[in-house]
């Protein structure tokens, strides 16, 4: 079977208008060093973006890049493992497939984290390692790294160029593999002798990768019991994860929710998925998620799962979790299919499709007597925190949300201001939350807005690109500030600076004895007004509630460099609700109770 970058392959014709790069490479080209083939492919694959570091290894690359100036735009970034993350948000925010190049030794694994990262949240990206020539790999010469092997198991494959014939072939196949089916990263490691090397260049129009079949279509059967078990439901609930995004499927999902009245929670990376103003929106379930979305799960008689895997941040303890409801599971990745929960109807097939295939048989429902549970569970224990004269960031998150009227793409680091900015944006639109799930990455948030804003940038879109981050995460990758502002990239950051490691140090107040072992950073945190103005950045500050709507103000007239906005809030706050590690969803904490309670 045959693929094109995103369903089947045909032969690209004259006058075919094509939304990835139309392939076309005469066969007889003259002969180029496997540096400009490099080049060339990326350009005939529509590379509009990489991002970047040079070194020994690539240094060839890099020379050609100077003497062809191919198409598109090299983007130097400060480090790695900032640079795969750019590529991650630049590949979240438009869904094409991020591209980065660095050298051998710690260059390749500088980007480890990056690659692990896209690989446990689904990210396409591709990422060119310089290799030490062949004949030298095994002799531990010179930042010589099997970048291969270190990376075998945070990757959707890789691939080490021996032959510089074999490069475009290789370079192709790697942008279908990452962007097809589940997507993910790939590693196409580049020994040095390989890019010296000289050979005709031909850009394959088609892929044929011996084995590796994409799912599409789902079974027809399996969409009648779908829709027969949907039916018969008093009880519905669809479970929404970040499949539907990668699928583009938002739309078809929700015109399938209203028209049966089906409540709709979404995890962290599916929010956007559906518009969460909708009165069908349940927001985020699992472990700091609402708790009418959790109860609701734990209610409900059906649970439609689309492009979700069942991590267990959303199911926490797993034999009590949705106890009375039957499955039907969405999902492209067999693997994922009865993994964690069993499915009792599983659908193999891309999200959007299946749901086009299922939208025929969907009759309307009446769901009124469900949706008024859901509505007392919400009236019961609605998202909330203390209004008073102290900065909180819940606060400043809502003050974000009313700024932006909800208009932005959003990027957060890890940790508390992740959970609140997860609970109280709402977010309306696919791609504009874009953030650090499986892995949990410090330092992901600021080089990933930045990667996103080269995107829309390209797009030609006007969105606004916005990174919330805690005084802990943004100082691991604060370096591509210097980047962002040397672009002249409008970002707007926020720095939730509670002086702590806010997440662990909740975790140590309730489980811990109030043990708070290395994390106060209260002696140890930078003026970040001036580390921003150190990277000819743009450093605002508030410090009280009344002083945050000018300070987002005044960042909003910015429009040629980055603002970093300091907000100076408590250190005391805690994200709630909260499920404990290992409870059932059930047993959430929906307030502050004794400390040391779970001890």
């Amino acid at each position: 079977m045959q693929y094109d970058i995103h369903t089947k392959v045909r032969p690209v014709k004259a006058g075919d208008t094509l939304p990835e790069p139309a392939l076309e490479v005469s066969a007889e080209s003259k002969r180029m060093s496997g540096a400009e083939i490099l080049l060339r492919s990326l350009e005939a694959e529509g590379v509009k973006v990489i991002f970047g570091h040079p070194g020994g290894a690539v240094i060839k690359v890099y020379d050609e890049m100077m003497r062809i100036r191919p198409g598109f735009e090299h983007v130097l970034v400060r480090h790695e493992q900032g640079g795969t993350h750019a590529a991650e948000g630049y590949a979240k925010a438009t869904g094409k497939v991020g591209t980065v190049l660095v050298t051998s030794g710690p260059g390749a694994t500088n980007t480890v984290t990056g690659i692990a990262d896209a690989y446990m949240d689904s990210v396409p990206i591709v990422v060119f390692t310089g290799q030490v020539p062949t004949n030298l790999i095994g002799n531990d010469a010179f930042q010589e790294c099997d970048a291969i092997g270190v990376t075998r198991s945070v990757t959707k494959h890789s691939f080490l160029v021996r032959d510089v014939r074999d490069l475009a072939r290789t370079i192709r196949e790697a942008y279908h593999i990452a962007r097809t089916g589940r997507p993910g990263p790939v590693l196409v490691d580049l020994p040095k002798d390989v890019l010296m090397a000289e050979a005709p260049f031909h850009y394959p129009e088609q892929v044929n990768i011996r084995g590796y079949v994409v799912p599409d279509a789902g079974r027809s059967d399996k969409i009648a019991r779908a829709a027969r078990m949907i039916a018969a439901s008093e009880r519905p609930v669809f479970y929404v994860g970040g499949g539907v995004v990668n699928s583009d499927a938002s739309e078809v999902l929700t015109e399938i929710a209203r028209t049966a009245g089906i409540p709709v929670t979404t995890t962290l990376h599916g929010l956007g998925a559906y518009p969460e103003e909708d009165p069908l929106a349940l927001r985020m379930l699992g472990m700091h998620g609402t708790w009418w979305a959790n109860q609701a799960i734990q209610h409900c008689d059906l649970i439609i799962a689309a492009g979700a895997r069942f991590d267990d941040r959303v199911t926490g303890k797993l034999d009590s979790w949705a106890p009375h409801a039957k499955v039907i599971h969405i999902e492209i990745d067999q693997s994922c299919i009865s993994k964690n929960v069993f499915a009792d109807c599983a659908i193999l097939g891309d999200v959007k499709t299946v749901l086009q295939q299922l939208k025929p048989h969907i009759k309307p429902k009446d769901t009124s007597g469900w949706l008024a549970e859901i509505d007392t569970w919400r009236q019961e224990c609605p998202l909330a925190y203390d209004h008073d004269d102290k900065l909180r960031a819940q606060y400043v998150i809502e003050a974000l949300r009313e700024k932006t009227g909800g208009r932005a793409v959003v990027l957060t680091d890890v940790g508390q201001h992740q959970m609140w900015t997860a609970q109280y944006f709402r977010f309306l639109f696919p791609r504009t939350h874009i953030t650090s799930g499986g892995l949990g990455t410090m330092g992901f948030g600021m080089p990933a807005a930045m990667g996103a804003a080269f995107g829309l940038r390209e797009q030609g879109s006007d969105m606004p690109v916005v990174c919330i981050s805690g005084d802990g995460g943004f100082v691991m990758n604060a370096q591509e500030l210097s980047v962002a502002a040397a672009h002249k990239l409008p970002l707007k950051i926020a720095v939730i600076n509670n002086r702590f490691l806010g997440m662990v140090r909740q975790w140590q107040e309730l489980f811990h004895m109030e043990r708070y072992s290395h994390t106060d950073l209260s002696d140890t945190n930078p003026n970040f007004v001036k580390l921003a103005e150190a990277y000819n950045c743009v450093g605002l500050r508030a410090s009280s509630p009344d002083e945050v709507r000018g300070v987002l103000d005044a960042a909003w007239e910015v429009t040629d460099r980055p603002v970093v906005m300091e907000f100076q809030v408590v250190k005391e706050e805690m994200v709630f609700p909260m499920v404990p590690a290992g409870a059932a969803t059930g047993d959430m904490i929906t307030q502050r109770l004794t400390p040391n309670s779970f001890v």
